[in-house]
């Protein structure tokens, strides 16, 4: 049989007990790994490449002849732009992994619903202020409403995380998301059945009954500005949203502006249209803004588990089985 050249580039290398456990898949298996920076170094061959794993580069157009099959390090692939859509190989996605994404959401939640940014400022001027009930009345997130926008395995997480916090779920996804089994999935997570499913195109009656609302939706083109002056009009001004999806699902000059008008509670936000987020911006100075730096997905055991997808899927390429989390190019992801 012949040798099957597998190319691995990944920001902060790969450990050897994981290489270990791709080369138990198969003897044909000659594995190269290198991180981002090694391989910008070195240059890299993709003549024989005909397996990558990748967080960042992709070959140019005809420089590896024989690539069959690119497995993404995300669970999106928009970072690449259009090419994974357009590229004639199989594209792969680590979508499953991420349901850490979830306990950011959570974070932002409880952080507005208590005023915590207020606790850590009065932490810093050691004060304990005297009207600290009229500062601090909460916004319990029993009994409040969370709508989720996209119920994938990410929003599927938030919805589990919300529902023991006992709050009623709504969510906005296509129909078919509750009945079609996830490709993979981490044993136990994500798996909550809303109060109540929107088609996407009722975002807006989703948002008038939410008091949160979660982003968690895959950036397309279909998603671009999802979140727009419209939809933002449609909340609750005592409403708060939360984006840990990508940042052009929303209108961000109409977040901003929204924000300013005190038209919504507040915004608690891990991504933007623009990243790093410019200093320039005006979301840095808003009070009723929540600013994370673009870490919700960020895990000790990101590797671990990203390469478990990727040896059962080689498993599967190597016995000619379909792959788990190919990507439908049609719809982006």
């Amino acid at each position: 049989m012949s040798e099957i050249r597998l190319l691995i580039i990944t920001r902060e290398g790969v450990d050897e007990k994981s290489l270990d456990m791709l080369r138990k898949v198969s003897p044909r298996l000659a594995i190269e790994s290198f991180t981002t920076k090694e391989a910008a170094e070195r240059g890299i061959e993709w003549r024989d490449v005909e397996v990558l794993f990748t967080s960042d580069p992709l070959p140019a157009d005809g420089a590896a002849p024989k690539l069959r099959w690119i497995q993404g390090y995300y669970a999106g692939i928009d970072r690449w732009g259009e090419r994974p859509t357009t590229m004639p190989v199989i594209f792969t996605t680590t979508s499953g992994i991420h349901v850490q994404v979830a306990e950011v959401a959570m974070m932002l939640m409880l952080a507005f619903s208590r005023n915590f940014p207020l606790v850590l400022e009065l932490q810093k001027r050691a004060e304990w202020p005297k009207d600290r009930f009229s500062l601090f009345e909460p916004y319990e997130l029993r009994d409040a409403t969370v709508g989720i926008i996209g119920y994938g395995i990410i929003g599927r997480q938030v919805g589990t995380l919300c529902q023991a916090f006992g709050m009623r779920v709504l969510a906005a996804d296509r129909p078919e998301v509750l009945t079609v089994e996830p490709p993979w999935i981490l044993p136990g997570a994500g798996r909550a059945f809303p109060d109540k499913l929107y088609e996407p195109s009722e975002i807006k009656s989703l948002l008038r009954e939410s008091d949160y609302a979660v982003i968690c939706t895959p950036y397309t083109p279909q998603t671009h500005h999802l979140i727009n002056a419209d939809a933002l009009a449609a909340m609750k001004p005592s409403a708060v949203l939360i984006n840990v999806a990508r940042g052009n699902v929303i209108d961000e000059p109409a977040l901003i502006e929204t924000l300013k008008a005190g038209k919504i509670r507040g915004a608690g936000l891990d991504v933007y249209s623009q990243e790093p987020l410019p200093s320039s911006s005006p979301l840095w100075g808003l009070p009723n803004v929540i600013l994370c730096p673009h870490i919700a997905g960020f895990s000790s055991h990101y590797i671990a588990r990203a390469m478990k997808v990727f040896a059962e899927n080689l498993r599967r390429y190597i016995a000619g089985e379909p792959l788990l989390n190919v990507v439908q190019k049609e719809r982006g992801y």
